[in-house]
């Protein structure tokens, strides 16, 4: 089942026109990201980085822009995983607002490595659980 997430469209995330600039849009993404891995997973990201030495690099990143994310929105985040293979995951993002409307959608390729090398690797079974039972919209 995908992992839903929310967070309110801040003052410093805007541009000149009150709307999401768009490297905000991708920040906002990463940070529900690093919230995903606890909901999904029950392992904080920075203990997947820090403690368990493995990390997930976007290698492929596919965005459309539907609607401005305004100032004082609240986004409503849908993330699961479309495929999983050894090394890699396919996430798929949602973004919508308080109001239903589709604002952002996002499909991304994440790769395994080691944080030591940064070399692939498998994803290993603490990790893939969680994310197999996210591959649902």
């Amino acid at each position: 089942m995908a992992v839903r997430l929310t967070r309110r469209v801040d003052f410093p995330m805007v541009d000149m026109a009150g709307i999401a600039f768009y490297p905000r849009i991708y920040d906002l993404a990463h940070r529900f990201f690093e919230e995903f891995w606890e909901e999904a997973c029950g392992i904080d990201y920075p203990t997947i980085l820090s403690k368990h030495r493995i990390g997930f690099p976007v290698v492929d990143i596919k965005s459309t822009f539907h609607a401005p994310l305004r100032y004082g929105d609240t986004v409503n985040a849908v993330i699961w995983i479309s495929a999983i293979g050894n090394k890699s995951c396919t996430w798929q993002y949602r973004f919508n607002n308080q109001n239903g409307e589709l604002l952002w959608s996002s499909e991304q390729v994440t790769a395994c490595v080691s944080m030591d090398s940064m070399e692939s690797m498998t994803i290993p079974d603490l990790l893939r659980t969680g994310l197999e039972a996210c591959g649902n919209e």
